[in-house]
């Protein structure tokens, strides 16, 4: 229940913020008597689609501590989190990234990693997986996690998503003007956008966000590669990150919360088809650690 409040919310804010900018920037206007207005709706668009996909990253961290319950380690308590503080350090050291904060939280077999930038970033590890791991396996994991903030994936991924998200917004609203202008063609009494507009810009807005959903999938597919050899590279040895995946791959496991799926080093799968996946099967990163 929390999940979902916290996902509504979100939603809510998102929305709220990005209609009281346009109204202030007067960026919704782009509907005019002679027509549209191209610079004013790409102005719209691109504040829509990138407006939300910066409130999502900036709130990142945030929203994956309260969805996760994720409690940070400000003071080791045991030898288990002075272990884990101190592998973050190392490996982040070796990363040539400042230190990120290092929580854990309960679950099944997880982690991730957010953050609006290298030097804001949060690690994640639940205690399935530590439970379930060697103290090899779980080090490995962390430098996979600590690969996804030195390589900028957060934000990289922010910017892919911010940029599909223009598009579709752009291109829906062109072709939802052009369908209703053809369909008031011979009505010249009628002022304003017509039904037509509403419908057609309203499907293709589906339409193109469900391509634009491919898009940003098959980049999570490729940052998880990237993750997995920069996981070799920070340990030495593809090895520990072989092993991980391979026990990952026995486990049951638990996808993170839906704004965050991408985010875990398990999960991510999509019921739609590889297409949707946020990460490749375990084999086929299997197959490319041990290729190198």
């Amino acid at each position: 229940m929390k999940r979902i409040i916290l996902f509504l919310a979100t939603n809510l804010a998102v929305m709220l913020v990005l209609g009281v900018t346009a109204s202030l920037l007067g960026v919704n206007k782009f509907l005019t008597a002679n027509g549209l207005n191209l610079g004013m709706l790409l102005a719209f668009s691109a504040l829509i689609g990138f407006g939300g996909a910066f409130i999502s990253l900036f709130m990142s961290k945030m929203m994956a501590k309260w969805s996760t319950g994720a409690r940070v380690i400000d003071s080791p308590s045991n030898s288990t989190e002075f272990w884990l503080v101190q592998t973050v350090e190392r490996l982040a050291q070796r990363a040539g990234i400042a230190m990120p904060e290092v929580a854990i939280y309960d679950g099944e077999p997880n982690a991730f990693a957010t953050g609006a930038s290298k030097n804001a970033s949060l690690v994640a590890v639940s205690t399935g997986l530590l439970q379930s791991m060697s103290k090899e396996e779980v080090e490995a994991v962390l430098a996979h996690e600590v690969a996804h903030v030195a390589n900028g994936d957060m934000v990289t991924l922010t910017l892919i998503q911010g940029v599909v998200n223009t598009f579709v917004v752009f291109l829906s609203r062109i072709i939802g003007y052009l369908v209703d202008s053809f369909l008031r063609r011979n009505d010249e009494s009628s002022s304003g956008p017509g039904i037509g507009y509403l419908v057609t810009s309203m499907i293709c807005e589906i339409v193109f966000g469900i391509l634009a959903s491919i898009i940003v999938a098959w980049f999570s597919r490729q940052r998880e590669f990237r993750a997995d050899a920069g996981a070799a590279s920070l340990v030495g040895t593809p090895t520990p990150m072989v092993n991980a995946l391979r026990r990952l791959g026995g486990l049951h496991t638990e996808s993170l919360p839906q704004n965050m799926a991408a985010s875990g080093i398990a999960g991510g799968g999509s019921s739609w088809g590889a297409l949707f996946a946020s990460h490749p099967p375990i084999e086929e990163r299997i197959a490319a650690l041990q290729s190198r």
